[in-house]
């Protein structure tokens, strides 16, 4: 390669990474920009032009969440006003330039979700847009904080199931840097791992990051953690969501505590050299929706090994017969589990049941039956948001033995 030629070939590459950079798009300051509506109309136009340009307010489609903060911007010869799905008026846009820029931008509370239209006051729609709010502060404990060891997070893969033939799938093993080996450590097993394991996760749960604040605070024991997926297909493209996951969380039986026991942990405890308890009551084992579900049966059908439950908006519906749980645990003799639960309000009500009215059963039969549990209620919908950042919370009482 000719100098010449060499350097016609590093300004190419440098014109389209800075063509890429360049085409980065920048959220609008939704926040600001409702301090500034009435106050300072022509400095909100411009950092919602700044965002969204010319092509996209003229769209109708724009919108944009921070927090607790709806805003909703959108290019228009008339007065412009939204209305909600359910016929209420959500708001009459202000207009903020002579250019026809009209938005809307206000702190609406927590725990929203609705879609809307934007209509002229000739009538006219001219957009549409869904609005789903359900904004939770991280507590300190979700924070890395000065002083405090980090422990090492080390991925594997699992391709030569046993229990669940043809499946492969990822987890990640936590070792706290507080572990030495000299005493017999906790174990904790996540469902649906690898995302909880995120600790840079901007709405998860921050797992590792949780439990390196409360082992060096004291407030739960030296504890490995593993954090497993559900099995994928050797079939399925990568990125797909593991098909095995309903099969594996959402049945009853000992299939997959036994996967646990036989095939992961012993490889866990051999790849490591790891010295863990074998008091039930040191083993404990999470998840969320069906992940709940899965966690629950687990230490159901061996309280010998998994003494203590973490999970959220648990999935105790008829999908594959969770639901009998409220009925089975009122019959059978109690169990030595302790468990740490949340439900929301809003939860799912489809085909499958009610998940507030599953989880509701669930905390009746465990009171009915003197259980050791906690359930904390929020008024969130089906996921991981609001677990995310109890997960101190109810990691601090489930250990508190």
């Amino acid at each position: 390669m000719t100098r010449i030629s060499f350097l016609i070939t590093i300004l190419a590459l440098s014109s389209f990474s800075f063509a890429q950079e360049k085409k980065k798009w920048t959220p609008p300051p939704a926040i600001e920009i409702a301090a500034l509506i009435g106050k300072d109309n022509d400095a909100a136009a411009k950092k919602i032009r700044n965002s969204w340009g010319k092509t996209g307010l003229e769209s109708g489609k724009q919108r944009y969440i921070e927090e607790t903060t709806l805003l909703i911007a959108v290019a228009s010869d008339e007065p412009v006003e939204a209305i909600k799905d359910n016929g209420e008026k959500l708001a009459d846009l202000t207009k903020l330039d002579d250019e026809g820029l009209y938005a809307f931008a206000k702190d609406i509370g927590n725990i929203h979700d609705f879609s809307y239209e934007l209509k002229t006051s000739s009538g006219k729609k001219i957009g549409e847009g869904a609005v789903k709010i359900e904004y939770y502060p991280y507590p300190a404990d979700s924070f890395r904080k000065d002083g405090v060891p980090e422990g090492k997070l080390i991925p594997h893969d699992w391709t030569d199931s046993k229990v669940f033939p043809d499946t492969n799938r990822e987890f990640i093993v936590y070792i706290p840097s507080q572990y030495d080996g000299s005493k017999p450590a906790s174990l904790m097993v996540f469902q649906d791992g690898l995302r909880h394991a995120d600790t840079k996760a901007t709405t998860g749960l921050r797992a590792p990051v949780v439990f390196d604040n409360l082992i060096a605070s004291g407030e739960m024991p030296v504890t490995i953690g593993i954090f497993i997926n559900p099995g994928s297909f050797k079939d399925q493209k990568e990125g797909t969501k593991p098909r095995n996951r309903s099969l594996e969380y959402d049945s009853l039986g000992d299939a997959y505590v036994t996967f646990l026991l036989e095939e992961i942990i012993p490889f866990v405890v051999k790849e490591h050299d790891l010295n863990l308890s074998d008091d039930p009551s040191d083993w404990a084992i999470a998840g969320g929706s069906s992940g709940c579900a899965c966690a629950w049966t687990a230490a159901w059908e061996r309280p010998d090994k998994f003494g203590k439950v973490l999970g959220w908006v648990g999935t105790f519906t008829d999908i594959r017969g969770a639901n009998a749980y409220p009925s089975l645990i009122r019959k059978t003799e109690r169990k030595p589990i302790r468990a740490a639960l949340l439900g929301e309000a809003n939860d799912v009500d489809n085909q499958f049941g009610s998940w507030p009215l599953a989880n509701k059963q669930m905390e009746a039969a465990l009171t009915f039956m003197d259980y050791d549990y906690r359930y904390w209620w929020g008024e969130g919908f089906h996921g991981s948001r609001h677990a995310a950042v109890m997960l101190p919370e109810m990691l601090k009482w489930l250990w508190s033995e």
